[in-house]
């Protein structure tokens, strides 16, 4: 093989190198997904699940010095079809975030959707509140067609893009940031 033909081979698989995404996790620093799961209560499927966080040492100091942690939660249903791409019927994101209040000496742990949250007195209790999601409403039964096959999914995104500006170079090139997890799936019973 030719000097040009070798460098033109390896400029392509550097090229894919970049251009392939490949999901990195910290290990045991990761968001890990236990459990999840539809249930249908009159006409609609309400979500429930259990998330375990492991924060690292990083994110951890970085909360205690007031920075707060942002975390998506994604859920996402899909038609399994047999010679198409699955098609997706409902995509949804629940943005969770947890500070510390220094002045209180309360992490304070918010649903960004809704509102909702609460103040606790150890980062243990705050993130114990966090895992737990419960009977979020997904979507109706008649978006469903009978006879078809479902797929649901869960995965939790820590978002580095909302740390401030001068913590975010070291969060994409250091590993105890990646806090996310990787997909849940389960088939849907219609």
């Amino acid at each position: 093989m030719r000097a040009s033909a070798k460098r033109k081979a390896a400029l392509i698989i550097l090229l894919w190198g970049w251009l392939i995404p490949v999901p990195v996790f910290a290990g045991a620093y990761a968001a890990i997904v236990k459990d999840a799961e539809l249930t249908l209560q009159d006409e609609d499927y309400l979500l429930s699940g259990e998330i375990q966080y492991r924060l690292s040492p990083k994110a951890t100091d970085a909360l205690k010095n007031g920075v707060p942690l942002f975390w998506a939660v994604n859920i996402r249903i899909q038609r399994q079809r047999d010679f198409w791409w699955d098609e997706t019927i409902v995509e949804k994101n629940l943005r969770f975030k947890i500070q510390y209040q220094a002045l209180l000496n309360v992490y304070r742990v918010r649903n960004e959707d809704s509102g909702e949250g609460g103040n606790f007195s150890s980062l243990a209790s705050a993130m114990d509140a966090l895992s737990s999601i419960r009977y979020v409403p997904v979507l109706n039964k008649s978006t469903l067609a009978d006879g078809e096959r479902y797929t649901a999914g869960l995965r939790v995104l820590f978002e580095r893009e909302l740390l401030p500006l001068p913590l975010r170079p070291l969060a994409y090139l250091n590993p105890q940031w990646y806090l996310s997890s990787g997909w849940y799936l389960w088939n849907m019973k219609n």
